[in-house]
């Protein structure tokens, strides 16, 4: 352990403007990575350690529980912490690519066949959507609260841009986007999501599904085999599908994606993964798996997609780390929105790309989508340099953290310990279990007839359905209405699952 200190008081740099905390965690997530701190090893106490740094006992005790959060470290009361196992599998990312794959025979396992003028694609992507007539209310899944959006503050903004009249503002988008806009995203990214990149490594796009898009369109052929959660978001699937690629469904476990052998002897082109906060199911991506699916990916040329579509609002611990942070292959595309932390119909999203395909993807967004939204990309530069996104996110995550919580309240209130709650750690919405023998498709149709609005689980499996349950959102549902809301769902529950049916009464 003296050895340790005297490592990282050698690397801590106490004149620089990187706090000490952050320049403490990323010394010892890089001393367990490259092996310096061995798996088992016990970590000195946290006392020892502020002391023999010089530095605050409080900075090392967050820097531990960081470490827990993100699986680097193991607590045990009494005992100590101690670093943790998380060596990828060398079974799993040496298994050796096939000379050749056998061919699918049935490759529309739908058993769709062109209609009228629709193409075999285009109906199944019709028979499949997932779209919804209405999005918003109780207990829309995925929806923030747009009453909450600090409108005066966007309209003065945008005011004194207008303003200004800077007709440069007002044609198409340069290749990537607004400089200042990219330079500030590169900024926040950094300190909220650890994501390593410069401003020419990102993309703006008009949000996840396009960054989807012009990723498979620029990395992948048609034919090409591409990894998916099961169960995974229907979205992005879709997008998958209609761009020709040929999906293999992957199951998630409770530490994430857990490719089977099979699936590991026949490597994909792409693999989209949600590894922050599982989209639906909500487990986090364990940092052994993290590792395993990286050195996978760089053994086999794998292109990894990291959707992190709403881990900043993480409660009771500090949002996880980004799988592209550990990336030392330049394998991720890691995409995100501005939707959920604002509002959706602001339409701006981004993709952080390895620097080498920067220039590649600049040019492809621009002869694809001849991108504009030029003001409205200056309007948010300025909202997150004037520091209005970090205190908007921090608002509304005590604020989404208070209804969660009186959600799970009215859930036990009515339910007891009877459904299970899952996955409400993180996000804007949690999926509450239903039995075995629930139908949870008639169960979402017959809450949606009553006023309140959730997702079957079935709807975002493309097999077997592992477990049954709705996806239930609380992000944009008034504290007052939760109770009254969840009560008229109890009763569409109760009225399919439990017990004879009752009159129902309408939400609202």
């Amino acid at each position: 352990m003296v050895i340790l200190s005297e490592w990282l008081a050698a690397q801590l740099d106490k004149e620089s403007a990187e706090p000490a905390y952050r320049q403490l965690l990323q010394l010892m997530q890089q001393a367990i990575l490259t092996g310096r701190l061995a798996p088992g090893s016990k970590l000195p106490s946290s006392r020892t350690l502020a002391g023999d740094l010089g530095v605050a006992r409080n900075t090392v005790l967050h820097v531990y529980d960081q470490l827990s959060a993100e699986g680097y470290v193991i607590s045990t009361t009494g005992s100590g912490t101690y670093v943790a196992d998380t060596r990828p599998d060398s079974a799993a990312v040496s298994t050796p690519t096939p000379a050749s794959a056998p061919a699918d025979d049935d490759d529309d396992a739908s058993g769709a066949s062109p209609r009228g003028d629709m193409s075999m694609r285009g109906q199944r992507l019709i028979d499949e959507a997932g779209v919804s007539a209405r999005q918003w209310g109780a207990f829309m899944p995925g929806v923030p609260d747009v009453a909450e959006f600090p409108a005066r503050t966007w309209s003065r903004l945008q005011a004194r841009l207008w303003k200004s009249a800077n007709h440069g503002l007002l044609t198409y988008a340069p290749g990537g986007g607004y400089r200042p806009l990219r330079r500030a995203l590169s900024d926040y990214l950094r300190v909220a999501r650890s994501v390593r990149c410069t401003p020419d490594q990102i993309i703006i796009t008009t949000g996840i599904h396009q960054s989807i898009d012009l990723a498979v369109r620029l990395l992948a052929d048609v034919g090409d085999r591409a990894w998916v959660e099961e169960p995974c978001y229907w979205g992005a699937r879709s997008v998958l599908q209609s761009s020709g690629l040929k999906l293999a469904p992957i199951p998630v476990d409770d530490e994430g994606l857990n490719p089977r052998e099979q699936d590991l002897r026949d490597p994909p082109r792409i693999a989209l993964v949600t590894p922050s906060h599982q989209y639906p199911l909500g487990m986090v991506m364990s940092l052994a798996r993290r590792r395993t699916l990286l050195e996978y990916a760089r053994q086999h040329k794998v292109w990894i997609i990291e959707d992190d579509y709403d881990s900043e609002f993480r409660y009771g611990s500090r949002p996880l780390a980004s799988l592209q942070g550990l990336d030392e292959s330049d394998r991720v595309i890691y995409v995100g929105s501005l939707g959920k932390l604002l509002f959706p119909g602001l339409r701006i999203g981004y993709m952080v790309v390895p620097e080498r395909l920067a220039a590649t993807f600049r040019t492809g967004v621009a002869e694809l989508y001849r991108e504009g939204q030029l003001m409205q990309q200056a309007v948010l530069a300025e909202f997150i340099m004037d520091g209005y996104l970090t205190s908007h996110v921090r608002r509304m995550r005590t604020l989404y953290g208070e209804r969660r919580q009186l959600l799970i309240d009215a859930v036990t209130r009515h339910f007891g310990d009877a459904l299970p709650v899952m996955g409400d750690e993180a996000g804007l919405h949690f999926v509450l279990g239903l039995p075995d023998h629930a139908d949870d498709r008639a169960v979402a149709a017959a809450a949606y007839d009553a006023g309140v609005i959730v997702r079957p689980l079935a709807a975002y499996y493309s097999q077997r359905q592992e477990r049954k349950g709705l996806l239930t959102g609380y992000a944009c549902v008034p504290h007052e209405e939760i109770e009254p809301a969840f009560a008229t769902l109890a009763q569409v529950i109760e009225e399919h699952t439990f017990a004879k049916p009752k009159k129902l009464r309408r939400a609202g």
